[in-house]
């Protein structure tokens, strides 16, 4: 899996995507997503990114930033797997109209770090962030 901080330089402040889920659970999340099978991960990231938000990547990072977790629940399209691995990546884009995965997502939001820091639901992508941030502000 990979965990994917897109982000836009606009105006000389750093805005960052963030995705409201609908599929499996609800919440706001950055794009992540699965490797297919036999796929590298970088071109991972750049069909993930694509897939999410319509956008192909303007820059890629990798950070030697890895982590696991659990489902808190059982999910129907998921069976045998109860949790994931993921690598980090930051993806810049264009701050332009996302077309999101209108089956996985129902909104998105361009945010300042502390909205996004608000309104992230999960505490590993938060800790995701604040490095990505703390990169970028660098």
């Amino acid at each position: 899996m990979v965990f994917i901080v897109a982000y836009t330089l606009a105006k000389g402040k750093i805005e960052y995507l963030i995705l409201r889920r609908k599929l499996h659970w609800r919440g706001w999340e950055f794009p992540k997503g699965g490797l297919e099978k036999g796929e590298r991960a970088i071109n991972g990231v750049k069909r993930e990114i694509k897939e999410e938000s319509g956008m192909m990547p303007l820059k890629i990072k990798k950070f030697n930033i890895s982590g696991k977790y659990k489902y808190g629940k059982s999910v129907s399209d998921r069976e045998n797997i109860i949790g994931q691995s993921y690598s980090l990546y930051a993806v810049e884009i264009k701050k332009e109209k996302i077309k999101i995965d209108k089956l996985e997502h129902s909104d998105y939001k361009w945010a300042s770090f502390e909205e996004s820091m608000k309104k992230l639901t999960w505490p590993n992508q938060k800790r995701c962030l604040k490095i990505i941030n703390k990169w970028l502000s660098r």
